[in-house]
């Protein structure tokens, strides 16, 4: 088991408690979090095992979106995150290696002449994201030529695809699964133009927190804490990421 100093305590419970910031958007990750309950998912399982070994209790902030988780770490409002490492968030975050994977790729609409990924990003194309999401992150970094039309969450970026007759549809793998079935005749493109790297965090500032989450993320990988709670909660389209 990972060692806990006193001063990597201090820096992860400065209130006493684990506080623990929720990106809900993720359904993936976070599969309910009724008001006034107890959240449950792959993240709420790793946290509670975070607190454990810290001895304290655990207590769930859940954000909209991750862009508003990534927004409240300059407060010190939360002790530790779980969201994709971007570079844009690097600056007020100190992230673990990744701990999980999930595959980022487009859905396009019937009748759609996109074959591939490398013909998305075109000139004229027009892309529906979840806006700040970190494939959104990644995609602002990487495309050339295609727009990306971003709005407020996964179920925002659907509904824009669909009411204005978007060239694509970008997401996570899982989520297009459950949206093509909804469009007959749309297709999910063959490979991924990205993997979100799911990662552990801890505002900057706290050096000792960010060296103990560190080994925690690797040892949750390497002792199977990651993989059980995946199978636990019957979740598809994620896997264990690769050790550091």
């Amino acid at each position: 088991m990972t060692e806990l100093s006193p001063s990597a305590k201090a820096e992860l419970t400065p209130t006493g408690e684990l506080r623990v910031a929720l990106n809900l958007s993720n359904f993936l990750l976070i599969s309910s979090f009724p008001s006034g309950g107890t959240p449950t998912g792959i993240v709420p399982d790793l946290a509670h095992e975070l607190g454990r070994r810290l001895g304290v209790p655990v207590k769930f902030t859940g954000y909209e979106s991750p862009g508003k988780v990534a927004d409240a770490a300059k407060t010190g409002v939360w002790d530790v995150a779980f969201l994709g490492a971007e570079p844009a968030r690097a600056s007020e975050i100190d992230f673990t290696a990744a701990y999980l994977e999930i595959e980022a790729t487009y859905l396009v609409p019937p009748g759609s002449p996109i074959k591939s990924l490398e013909e998305v990003d075109r000139d004229g194309v027009r892309i529906s994201v979840s806006g700040r999401s970190a494939y959104d992150l990644y995609l602002a970094r990487t495309l050339k030529h295609a727009q990306l039309l971003r709005v407020e969450g996964i179920e925002a970026s659907w509904q824009q695809f669909l009411s204005q007759k978007l060239d694509a549809l970008a997401g996570l793998r899982p989520r297009l699964v459950t949206d093509a079935a909804k469009l007959p005749g749309s297709r999910i493109l063959d490979g991924r133009f990205t993997a979100i790297q799911q990662a552990i965090g801890t505002p900057k500032g706290r050096p000792q927190a960010a060296a103990y989450l560190r080994a925690f993320a690797e040892e949750a990988k390497s002792a199977g804490l990651v993989a059980g709670a995946i199978e636990r909660n019957a979740v598809r389209g994620v896997t264990v990421a690769a050790k550091a």
